[in-house]
């Protein structure tokens, strides 16, 4: 993701087949099995394609902070139509990259899995439209044409409008928004959804034609939803809650968390660094919007409140009332209910956090400064 259903490439030193295979060995096996040297294979489903947006993953593999641990980590794409929880729920992936409010759906169904590290702490979702719009706060979004990808991406946006008195079946013009930011830059949208991450990026990376230059922020203004207090957590490691009954599991699990995050350290200490491992895997992306990406993902994880991975009860509950009280265009919520006491566990996190503590790890990044990226026209 982005917030979209994604496939994942390779990196490095790997085996690139349906999945890519980390950590020095060749081939693939069922979750949690053995392999020759005595490494205990793991695999992980992300969200999408190999991009910043997994940029601690892929450098705990490439860095070897996962065969440190004793793991060989398989990294598995999803295609269009993957739902990364259900991969887990299928017995297909030990672990998956996903939104909690997109796991919070499917845990009502039925889907019985354990947010065990919110690696994400802040949103990078937000509204962004032209300054000439005078779009400032969410009240502005009244009466304008206000962009929407849905497919559970919504959720957000519409609490943070009917939050300042929008009645979002009669006030706003929706438009459905295809994942790119053609519509918005061809006027058709007052006000688009944007990651901080991504989309805002394309839109930066655009030659503005009244200028014949690239568009600058301050021709934008941006609603971010952290400000609103209707952020919505998103990327967590995700584990199947029965498997967390068994010991073996446990200790793989905070085995796998540990060198994840010494792998989201690595991108925040050297993000051109984790760009670059990331463009090896495979990536697309060009080089100033990799570079972008992994900066503008650090911002969501650093500086950490209480160690980065820990869901923070405050963020969670927040969540979890947006999910069961705000209403889309469709007239539904995420949720009818509470979700169940197992829908996260800050057990595992906590025992890989007081490891990295003891081995002067810092798991905060209080002094963390973000980077100036300049980009590129098409982010190259």
């Amino acid at each position: 993701m982005t917030h979209r259903r994604r496939a994942a490439i390779g990196l490095g030193s790997v085996a690139i087949a349906t999945a890519l295979v980390l950590s020095g060995c060749s081939g693939s096996s069922a979750p949690s099995s053995t392999s020759s040297d005595g490494l205990t294979k793991v695999t992980l489903q992300l969200q999408w394609v190999a991009q910043a947006q997994f940029a601690g993953y892929y450098a705990a593999a490439a860095e070897g902070y996962y065969k440190d641990e004793g793991l060989d980590v398989t990294i598995v794409p999803a295609g269009t139509d993957t739902v990364p929880i259900n991969e887990v729920a299928k017995g297909n992936a030990d672990y998956a990259i996903s939104w909690v409010p997109k796991v919070l759906g499917s845990i009502e169904k039925g889907v019985n899995v354990t947010d065990v590290a919110q690696i994400f702490e802040r949103s990078g979702t937000t509204q962004i439209s032209f300054a000439d719009k005078g779009i400032t706060t969410p009240a502005d979004l009244k009466d304008k044409k206000v962009g929407s990808w849905g497919y559970g991406n919504q959720w957000e946006l519409f609490a943070g409008m009917q939050k300042a008195g929008i009645d979002t079946d009669s006030q706003i013009s929706l438009v459905q928004q295809a994942f790119d930011m053609k519509g918005f830059l061809a006027g058709d949208i007052d006000a688009a959804q944007a990651m901080t991450y991504n989309e805002y990026a394309q839109v930066l990376e655009t030659i503005n034609p009244a200028t014949g230059k690239l568009y600058q922020p301050s021709d934008l203004n941006v609603i971010n939803w952290n400000d609103y207090g209707t952020a919505m957590l998103q990327d967590a490691i995700w584990a199947d809650a029965d498997k967390l009954k068994d010991p073996t599991f446990q200790d793989t699990t905070v085995k796998f968390i540990k060198a994840s995050i010494k792998g989201w350290v690595y991108a925040r200490d050297h993000a051109q660094d984790a760009a670059d491992i990331v463009t090896k895997a495979g990536s697309t992306l060009g080089t100033s919007h990799q570079l972008w990406m992994t900066n503008e993902v650090n911002k969501l994880i650093w500086p950490s409140t209480e160690g980065i991975g820990m869901v923070r009860s405050s963020l969670w509950d927040q969540t979890v009332s947006i999910a069961e009280g705000t209403k889309d265009n469709t007239g539904a919520t995420i949720i009818t209910k509470a979700p169940p006491s197992t829908a996260y566990d800050n057990t595992y996190v906590t025992k890989a956090l007081d490891e990295l503590k003891s081995e002067g790890v810092d798991v905060m990044g209080t002094g963390f400064t973000p980077l100036t990226v300049t980009l590129n026209e098409g982010g190259n």
